[in-house]
């Protein structure tokens, strides 16, 4: 679904729409999920109208198990790697070998 062709209301209306649908696969009542998710059955009604806070939809999305979607909501964004190569500076090129290594007298060969 293209939600850019949406309006605010669409989208909401539509998120509303799966939400509701993906408590009813799981066989989930309103009230049920309610009692649940700690939150009131008007609540619940409110989501799946597309009215609600944030706060409810996390906790509704808790219960039913799909708070792994939240990744695909908004996904993470990934360092680029010259943003990377900059943040760690110069990296090693070669070893010192043994001159900087202890060499106490005992060893030493003179």
């Amino acid at each position: 679904m293209d939600f850019y062709t949406l309006s605010d209301k669409g989208i909401r209306q539509e998120l509303g729409q799966r939400l509701r649908a993906l408590r009813l696969r799981q066989n989930i009542s309103q009230k049920e999920l309610a009692t649940a998710s700690q939150l009131s059955l008007n609540t619940i009604k409110s989501l799946e109208s597309g009215h609600g806070k944030l706060a409810s939809l996390i906790a509704v999305l808790r219960e039913l198990g799909a708070l792994d979607h939240l990744d695909n909501l908004i996904p993470d964004i990934a360092i680029s790697p010259m943003q990377l190569a900059k943040q760690l500076g110069k990296e090693r090129a070669r070893a010192s070998g043994e001159r900087l290594k202890d060499k106490s007298p005992s060893k030493r060969k003179w």
